[in-house]
């Protein structure tokens, strides 16, 4: 559909133009493509559930999941680029878990309301 003059085309008295002045920019719709492209891996839905619910190690990770610990540091290091988890190192280890972010709070309910399922650590 063309705007033309701030007008549609086809006027149908749906809102269209009120709607469109409020629509984010396009770089946020790009933003929230790559955080909604992080769920469209199996196994990096896995981990990050994982990660909503708990504190842990990458090799605790791998054993747990039963993935190898090259497969998981891929999936970790995405997951944080994308600001949905974090890390603390503890001398030689790297413990990773839900990031402290709006964001990640938001993914982390919609990805429990999809499993049907309250936190397991509510009630903890």
């Amino acid at each position: 559909m063309t705007i033309k003059n701030n007008k549609m085309l086809h006027d149908h008295d749906q809102n269209l133009n009120y709607v469109l002045k409020r629509m984010p920019d396009t770089s946020s719709f790009l933003e929230g493509a790559a955080v909604f492209q992080q769920l469209c891996d199996g196994s990096r839905l896995r981990i990050f559930w994982l990660l909503c619910h708990c504190e842990e190690c990458g090799h605790n990770i791998s054993a747990a999941l039963g993935m190898s610990p090259a497969s998981v540091s891929h999936h970790l290091k995405t997951l944080k680029l994308h600001e949905l988890i974090k890390s603390r190192r503890a001398g030689k280890e790297v413990y990773y878990s839900l990031a402290d972010s709006e964001k990640a709070r938001l993914v982390h309910q919609m990805v429990d309301d999809f499993f049907k399922m309250s936190c397991p650590l509510k009630g903890l």
